[in-house]
């Protein structure tokens, strides 16, 4: 028993670091570690090529394109690649009806001929891409007037290959759903800010980010290149920048569905990511990234195995004195609540914390299955409530 009980003590010592540990210590560092004086020059005018990914995007690909003809930069240094993943229904048309309106922008439309998802959508636009800088966003995002300007103003440091901007929900009280999202993200957001003041970002967010063109990295289409290109960052000793005055807006899922979907899809290689390079988890060569790695996201994507070894290992020694007696109970009891939600639809806040946990517990073993068995594709379907 000496074992299980090793294995359940560490389940739960890693459960415990990475949704509380982890946290305060970055709570810690930032109120104790000098920060790193980050440079920003906004007066900066680099060529940008703003590239918009959309499949079936035709309820909102038109105020897309109005929000960024709109924004505060030069036309003639800024261009828009819509790249098209064989769109089926009549987001080409309006794009290209939109272009027809407003010829004094420079617009254009990319029409990727075999859907293979967002990621390759990037990789094909970044190909006939003018800009020096490439600035990312989805269709569903809206991005404040200054938000290019803000983007590109970080890349005055050499050392900076990667800039995300700040996401912020503007449905986050419209639903249980969208709420505790909401609180999950601001949550994600002051992690994020931290790491990036002391040394380098663990991942970006798809709304809102821009890199160097000389720098862009054509990744396999079923990553997630806003998450994959900070590591890439950080093992070539660049850096992947927060700067949150560069500011995007868009709903937060106001489904349970809609969110369990975009959960699994964001957990289809997560797993596959914490082994593929292992260079990452050296403290002695990449410093505080190492720490900010493994506590922001390693464990995070591996939190459900933590909870089915808690739990099993649990059951092996509920007889073996009080303590994992009470400890069981206090496992069951909690997904109890979120089967109670589940089954009678209760809303009230206690029951629906530990529901949007195991939700997301859920989810991340889904989308493990999935990558296992080959099910995962580089493809998803939208969200219909972010729209």
């Amino acid at each position: 028993m000496i074992i299980v009980e090793i294995v359940f003590w560490l389940s739960l010592i890693l459960i415990f670091h990475t949704m509380i540990g982890y946290p305060i210590s970055l709570y810690i560092i930032d109120k104790f570690i000098k920060k790193k004086n980050v440079e920003v020059d906004t007066s900066m005018r680099p060529k940008v090529s703003i590239i918009i990914p959309a499949h079936n995007e035709e309820s909102v690909i038109e105020k897309k394109l109005q929000n960024l003809i709109n924004l505060n930069y030069p036309k003639d240094l800024m261009e828009i690649i819509i790249s098209s993943d064989n769109s089926t229904d009549k987001t080409n048309d309006i794009v290209e009806d939109f272009i027809t309106k407003n010829n004094q922008n420079n617009i254009r439309l990319y029409k990727v001929k075999k859907r293979q998802g967002k990621t390759n959508a990037q990789n094909e636009a970044v190909k006939i891409a003018n800009g020096k800088i490439l600035a990312f966003s989805d269709a569903n995002s809206m991005l404040e007037k200054d938000a290019i300007i803000h983007l590109v103003s970080s890349f005055v440091d050499e050392k900076v290959i990667y800039v995300t901007g700040k996401l912020t929900y503007v449905n986050s009280l419209d639903s249980i759903t969208s709420e505790a999202e909401n609180k999950y993200w601001n949550y994600d957001l002051f992690m994020r800010k931290v790491e990036s003041d002391v040394k380098t970002i663990t991942a970006g967010n798809g709304a809102i980010y821009a890199i160097r063109k000389s720098d862009y990295v054509d990744f396999d289409p079923i990553r997630s290149h806003d998450s994959a290109m900070p590591s890439h960052a950080a093992l070539i000793h660049k850096k992947a920048i927060f700067n949150e005055k560069a500011i995007a807006y868009e709903k937060a899922g106001e489904t349970t569905g809609d969110e369990f979907k975009r959960k699994v899809r964001m957990s289809r290689g997560g797993l596959k990511a914490l082994y593929t390079d292992i260079r990452k988890y050296n403290p002695f060569k990449y410093g505080w990234y190492s720490y900010f790695y493994f506590g922001h996201r390693a464990c995070r994507r591996a939190l459900f195995i933590f909870h089915i070894t808690l739990l099993s290992t649990n059951i092996l020694l509920i007889n073996e004195n009080i303590l994992y007696y009470f400890l069981f109970l206090i496992q069951i009891s909690f997904y109890l609540l979120a089967l109670m939600k589940k089954m009678f639809g209760l809303n009230h806040k206690v029951f629906y914390f530990p529901y949007y946990y195991v939700m997301t517990l859920l989810a991340q073993l889904v989308g493990t299955y999935n990558q296992i068995t080959g099910k995962s594709k580089p493809f998803w379907e939208k969200a219909e409530s972010t729209r």
